[in-house]
């Protein structure tokens, strides 16, 4: 059958559309590496190096013998104090440009999640991908040249810029891989927009090795770097064809719709693609657009809208992304004699297992998955604290705890990773969808916000303990997965209704559609 075959400009065009999400993985996981040398630049730029620090605090305190004798020890003692404060004081603001470093990668995702749909119909799927393009090339540019200027303005700022452009691509990426892709290869190549991911975050870790980009002297090389695949991509745009959807749907150019559809399937007959589009484009007008207030204040979509959000905050909140951000500090918190090798294991892990997930996400229910996942993340959390409590006693608990993490990393691609994407494209029909999408995607980026910006500050207040605030949570969320969340694999709208009905004990009506649910799954990312 024709719309089975993967054509060499389906798969060229797919290969070309997930460089953006590697960039989203490589920006996500770049920052994690180089922590200890961008901190040490940033105090040195501020003034505050930590060798000048102690030093001066040296001096205070060990050169009174070149005072004269009738100085009173108490202006001593006060000068001491004083440069202790200050220190104190210095070392907080390093600690807060990091963490805003970190975060504000998260604040511009969050503004642009809101966007993404509305640039792809705006100029088309090709001409946004390469409009955000030059989001991801500006800030490449500014965390570049960091190191030749203020860095931790440049750094915040490109981190910023970048995470405008991964808001973006977060939405166009799996929008535009699932609206070229045959009907029956939807799902599977969908998932490689998340694949590409956590390649991406794989490479930033091995890029950032010591050896490699990760010293003194290239370390701003290693920020810079997605400049790369931002200039492949917008070169290997030019090649691509326009979305048929958005041609046969938005524009209602049937026969440039046509010849991209020619190109992508190789194949002059492409009349069962043009009937399909049709149906689409039928029952996506018999639908209206819901707001956001709507899906709040109509009782249709209230119950599901907050289920939606929840398995978001699930995701985010689980422990996950400080996981990511700070996983090499754990490590050496841990007792890794070579953190950072342990965090390229991380991530070599959350690779395959997103390739494993993808296997299982079709034969399984999303709630028993996510509900597995949540379980296992659970323990491991558990396991995690308690090896690092227990560090100093037994060294063999560094091993405890680095074990902890490969698995929860390994729950985490089962289970909660990639199914909220699933579960809330599935909870709606055409009319409601796109905002509720949209909506869930800033839930997450804002969720991905508060850990970036305040997990450091927990793991300086909690120490070893920080990983049991993050079992409650998930404790937490495993409950009301199991009371609130219903299986929506292979169900239709009107089914997936009467589960919620079911487990709200309210009469919620859905709004009747025909929409495949094969379809549905294409709606993944990130």
């Amino acid at each position: 059958m024709t719309e089975d075959k993967i054509t060499g400009t389906l798969a060229f065009t797919v290969f070309t559309a997930v460089l953006g999400s590697f960039q989203f993985g490589y920006d996500i996981g770049v920052i994690n590496a180089p922590q200890e040398i961008i901190i040490s630049h940033y105090r040195h730029i501020l003034g505050i190096p930590l060798e000048d620090r102690r030093a001066t605090h040296d001096f205070v305190v060990n050169s009174t013998d070149a005072l004269p004798t009738f100085t009173p020890p108490v202006l001593d003692t006060t000068a001491a104090l004083w440069a202790e404060e200050e220190a104190m004081a210095s070392s907080h603001m390093v600690t807060m440009f990091w963490s805003l470093s970190v975060s504000s990668f998260a604040v511009g995702g969050m503004v642009a999640s809101f966007f993404g749909g509305w640039l792809g119909d705006k100029l088309g799927r090709i001409k946004a991908l390469l409009s955000a393009n030059s989001l991801s090339l500006a800030g490449a540019l500014l965390m570049g040249f960091s190191k030749f200027g203020p860095s931790h303005i440049l750094i915040i700022a490109g981190r910023s810029i970048s995470g405008l452009y991964c808001g973006l691509i977060s939405g166009l990426v799996p929008m535009y891989i699932g609206e070229i892709a045959p009907t029956s290869l939807r799902g599977a190549l969908g998932t490689l927009h998340q694949l590409a991911l956590v390649t991406g975050i794989l490479i930033s870790q091995i890029a950032g090795l010591s050896f490699i980009l990760g010293n003194h002297d290239r370390w701003h090389i290693l920020l810079g770097l997605s400049a790369v695949p931002a200039l492949l991509q917008c070169l290997l745009l030019f090649f691509c064809p326009e979305s048929p959807r958005y041609l046969y749907i938005k524009l209602e150019e049937e026969v440039k719709a046509k010849k991209s559809l020619k190109r992508l399937r190789g194949s002059e007959d492409v009349t069962k693609d043009i009937n399909e589009m049709k149906k689409e484009k039928e029952e996506a007008s018999s639908e209206q657009k819901v707001s956001v207030a709507q899906l709040f204040t109509n009782s249709s979509y209230r119950q599901p809208i907050i289920v939606a959000l929840m398995l978001h905050m699930a995701q985010q909140f689980s422990g996950i992304n400080g996981i990511f951000y700070y996983s090499t500090s754990i490590f050496q918190s841990a007792g890794i004699s070579q953190p950072v090798y342990a965090t390229i294991g991380v991530g070599a892990i959350n690779m395959v297992f997103t390739a494993v997930s993808v296997l299982l996400v079709d034969r399984a229910g999303r709630r028993s998955l996510f509900l597995i996942g949540m379980i296992g993340m659970f323990f491991c959390t558990i396991f995690m604290s308690v090896g690092l409590v227990l560090l100093d006693k037994f060294a063999w608990m560094s091993y405890v705890s680095m074990t902890a993490i490969f698995l929860f990393v390994s729950f985490f691609e089962i289970g909660p990773g990639p199914i909220p994407w699933f579960m809330v494209a599935e909870f709606f029909s055409q009319g409601p969808r796109p905002t509720a999408l949209a909506l869930a995607a800033f839930c997450n980026w804002v969720c991905n916000f508060l850990i970036a910006l305040c997990f450091q500050y927990m793991v300086d207040l909690c120490g070893p303990y920080v990983f049991f605030i993050f079992s409650g949570v998930l404790l937490a969320f495993t409950l009301f997965t199991f009371f609130k969340v219903p299986e929506t694999k292979g169900k239709s709208f009107e089914e997936i209704a009467a589960e919620f009905r079911k487990k709200g004990g309210g009469s919620t009506q859905r709004p009747k559609a025909t929409v495949e649910m094969e379809f549905l799954r294409a709606s993944e990312t990130v």
